[in-house]
C-alpha cells in the first residue's frame, strides 16, 4: 500500500511538472496532457518493458492515465498560479524523481533483478520520463545537463538495494531512500551543485 501510494504522489508530481513545460512551450490542450501523461508514465513504461512485464502496468489501469490527464487539465487551467509556486514545482519534480527511482527499484527486485540491474533500473525509471518529455519538447534532457539529477536518483536506488540486501523491511526503506533522493536534489538545486562540463571544445 505503501509503495502504491507513493508512485501514484510520483505520478502527479511527474504530470505536473510535465503539463507546466507543455504550457510553457505554447502546446494546445492536448499536448499540454500528452506531454504530462509521457513524463508520469514514461519512466515506469521504460522499467516494465526492460523487467519484461507486457503490457506495462501503468496502461493495464484506468487509474493511471486518469489521475495523470487530470493532474495536466488541472495545471493547463490554472498554470498562471502554478507557475508562480517556481519551488513547489522544483519540488515536486524532486518529489516525482524520487519515488520513481526508488519504487522503479523495488519492483526490479521484486522481480528478480539482480542489484547492480536494478539500480540502472530504478534510475532509469526515475529520469526516463522526463528525459522523454524534454525530447518531446525539443530540448537536451535535463539528465544530460550539469544539474544533479540522474545522481540522486542512483543514490535513492543504491539505498533500496542496501535495505533489500540487509532484509529491512521494503515499504520504510522506500521512504527513506525517496526522501534522500528529494534532499539531494533539492540541495543540490540550493547550493546550485553541478556535475563537471567540459570547457573550450575544440571546434573543427
Amino acid at each position: 500500500m505503501i509503495l502504491t501510494a507513493l508512485e501514484f504522489l510520483g505520478l502527479i508530481a511527474f504530470a505536473a511538472s510535465g503539463a507546466l513545460a507543455a504550457v510553457r512551450s505554447r502546446l494546445d490542450v492536448f499536448g499540454v496532457v500528452v506531454v504530462g501523461l509521457t513524463t508520469a508514465l514514461g519512466g515506469g513504461i521504460i522499467r516494465d518493458v526492460l523487467l519484461g512485464i507486457t503490457p506495462p502496468t501503468t496502461l493495464r489501469t484506468w487509474p493511471y492515465l486518469a489521475v495523470c490527464g487530470a493532474t495536466a487539465l488541472v495545471v493547463f487551467v490554472f498554470h498562471p498560479q502554478i507557475a508562480k509556486l517556481r519551488r513547489g514545482v522544483l519540488l515536486a519534480d524532486a518529489l516525482g524523481l524520487g519515488v520513481f527511482a526508488t519504487a522503479g527499484t523495488t519492483i526490479a527486485l521484486n522481480a528478480g533483478a539482480t542489484p547492480y540491474a536494478a539500480c540502472l533500473i530504478g534510475m532509469t525509471t526515475g529520469i526516463g520520463g522526463g528525459a522523454v518529455r524534454d525530447l518531446l519538447l525539443r530540448e537536451i534532457p535535463l539528465v544530460l545537463r550539469k544539474e544533479i539529477y540522474a545522481v540522486a536518483a542512483l543514490a535513492g536506488a543504491v539505498l533500496v538495494v542496501i535495505g533489500h540486501a540487509l532484509r529491512l523491511p521494503p515499504g520504510p526503506v522506500t521512504v527513506v531512500a525517496a526522501t534522500v533522493v528529494v534532499g539531494v536534489r533539492m540541495l543540490a538545486l540550493w547550493r546550485r551543485w553541478n556535475a563537471p562540463v567540459a570547457k573550450g571544445p575544440e571546434t573543427g
